[in-house]
């Protein structure tokens, strides 16, 4: 795992209202937290320019459509923006599908269905995806992996997200879980023809070596 990770975002031009989303990123950030294999790759093929919406699977994606939205808060319950927010996940067969592009090794591993938001200046954030299926052959339930980037401070992995309506979803996988960055096990929710997941994230909740982040 890399100690340190040095990410530069050119600023962009955007409404004053959006100027906390469109912020450059451009100090070293430590990876913080519990252990975290492949935790670098939330850098790896990062854009310049990062909104606080974004289609993670591409049109005509097979699989149930589903969007994850939410708010970045901090210890407070506070909206916090600028918040970049970093989600990989399978496709419906339950395998991380090879990206195009060429990557380092643990972002070839996140596969395709990978991608970044930043929270908006009420700290939301929406991702559009598909509902991801799980591993082929295995009891593993349903999941999204996240992980928090906070601009100029750190950056971590938080719980992931699950689905409380999957059926291989275990009583002991419930009892494993450390609530990092808040509650992960939420209940989709159909709304024509698309499956709803509000998730709220709680900055540094569960985060060892964490303190409230003063980047500009």
């Amino acid at each position: 795992m890399l100690a340190f990770a040095l990410v530069l975002l050119a600023a962009c031009d955007a409404p004053a209202s959006d100027h906390a989303a469109t912020t450059a990123i451009n100090r070293p950030v430590p990876v913080i937290g519990n252990p975290c294999e492949g935790c670098e790759a939330v850098f790896d093929g990062m854009p310049a320019e990062i909104p606080s919406s974004i289609r993670l699977a591409p049109p005509g994606e097979p699989g149930v459509p589903m969007r994850i939205f939410g708010r970045v808060l901090d210890g407070s319950g506070r909206a916090r923006a600028g918040v970049v927010v970093y989600a990989y996940q399978t496709d419906r067969t339950g395998i991380y599908p090879r990206p195009a592009q060429r990557l380092g090794r643990e972002a070839m591993r996140h596969g395709r269905l990978r991608g970044w938001v930043r929270s908006d200046a009420q700290g939301r954030y929406a991702i559009d995806t598909i509902r991801p299926g799980s591993y082929p052959g295995e009891d593993v339930a349903e999941h999204v992996h996240m992980h928090v980037l906070e601009p100029g401070c750190f950056t971590y992995f938080i719980d992931d997200l699950m689905f409380l309506d999957d059926p291989k979803l275990s009583a002991e996988e419930r009892r494993q879980a450390h609530g990092t960055g808040g509650n992960g096990f939420l209940r989709p929710v159909m709304v024509d023809g698309r499956w709803q997941v509000e998730r709220d994230i709680v900055l540094g909740l569960g985060v060892p070596g964490h303190r409230e982040c003063r980047a500009p």
